[in-house]
């Protein structure tokens, strides 16, 4: 078994940081691409940022310049620096691993993330 556990959220003001860790409990092979994915309160599931096998990354124009995504393979973790937090990021922020194989994804637990005024 193979579990991702989120860390990092919790309260900030608009302009604020967090960094968001989503540690593996495994070493979890033939990974496709790891990234993290966002749910608001009555609002569809929405990916933030992606990070490839290969090192590339990929940006919701949202977030683009102010996000940015990370892993140390190391200690089996990926991370996503929020910078100039705005109000609007508020949301459950999700870790996700997509492997070529079965199981195909991976996802963690959720971290909540709230950026008042």
């Amino acid at each position: 078994q193979v579990q991702l556990v989120e860390s990092g959220g919790g309260l900030v003001q608009a302009g604020g940081s967090l960094r968001l860790s989503c540690a593996k409990s495994r070493t979890i092979s033939n990974v496709n691409v790891e990234g993290w994915y966002r749910q608001a309160p009555g609002k569809q599931r929405e990916l933030v940022a992606t990070l490839t096998s290969g090192g590339g990354t990929n940006y919701a124009d949202s977030v683009k310049g102010r996000f940015t995504i990370s892993r140390d393979n190391a200690k089996n973790t990926v991370y996503l620096q929020m910078n100039g937090l705005k109000p609007e990021d508020t949301a459950v922020y999700y870790c996700y691993v997509r492997r070529y194989f079965k199981p195909y994804e991976y996802w963690g637990q959720g971290t909540q993330v709230t950026v008042s005024s």
